[in-house]
């Protein structure tokens, strides 16, 4: 199902959105969490003749802007996946470039972040980043940690089977030390040595510039989420982008493995 946001008539307009592009979206079936990989920040660069970096900057802002729409909307956590465990294998310059603009960007956007109720979580193996960018994202969890309006899970240093090898390693501590027997292992069981057991599954996943692939992200997790692909290189996506694939997933018959 497609929806050209674009072409429907500008009436008022509340927040990000006019009240014409909300007319198709039925409040009731919001998802509770989406899931975002935000693909195209180097391609974006490249066309333009700019620097990784600047594509990279690019993206962050779209990511906040992102975020800000997904609220207006009733979302109540988006996760993005914003450096695998596989993109170590990018040159020095741009991991060290990333690192520092991770750590500049949260310090930039705290206290929006609390003005706009935005709660900062993570998932991911920490320990390998960087000391200034751990430090960076424990103040701004610490500044963020009573905002109630929606969740940013920024996926650092993430991979759905490096999760799932540390999931099984800490199950198999657990039984060891007897916490833990073989009779208690099922789905629900996994879930909670995940690092998002503490959020729902996501419903809706989106990935921009085309590309069909999952790229080792949440793989537990999206086993019954939709899937929406946007065209558009990262920064170039708007809450347009965003409202046309929350119809879309709207339009979606979820049977969840059912009949």
């Amino acid at each position: 199902m497609s929806v050209d946001i674009a072409i429907m008539p500008l009436q008022e307009k509340t927040g990000r959105f006019h009240a014409a592009q909300l007319a198709g979206l039925d409040p009731s079936r919001i998802p509770h969490h989406i899931a975002i990989i935000p693909d195209g920040n180097r391609r974006w660069a490249k066309k333009r003749l700019s620097t990784s970096q600047e594509g990279h900057r690019e993206g962050a802002d779209t990511l906040m802007e992102t975020v800000k729409a997904a609220k207006e909307l009733g979302i109540k956590a988006i996760t993005f996946y914003t450096f695998s465990t596989e993109n170590w294998s990018r040159s020095k310059e741009e991991v060290t470039a990333l690192m520092a603009l991770f750590a500049s960007y949260l310090r930039e956007q705290q206290e929006d972040m609390v003005q706009n109720g935005i709660k900062l979580e993570t998932i991911g193996e920490l320990k390998s980043l960087p000391f200034f960018l751990k430090q960076t994202i424990q103040d701004t969890k610490i500044a963020t940690q009573d905002c109630d309006k929606i969740r940013l899970i920024l996926a650092l240093n993430y991979g759905a089977r490096d999760e799932l090898c540390r999931a099984f390693k800490a199950m198999l501590s657990d039984y060891d030390e007897k916490r833990l027997t073989i009779a208690d292992i099922d789905e629900n069981t996994v879930t909670r040595y995940l690092d998002t057991q503490h959020w729902p599954d996501p419903e809706l996943l989106i990935r921009t510039s085309g590309e069909m692939r999952i790229s080792n992200f949440l793989l537990w997790q999206i086993s019954y989420t939709e899937i929406h692909i946007a065209p558009v290189l990262w920064p170039d996506f708007t809450p347009e982008h965003l409202l046309e694939a929350i119809i879309d997933y709207q339009g979606r018959d979820r049977r969840l493995g059912g009949a």
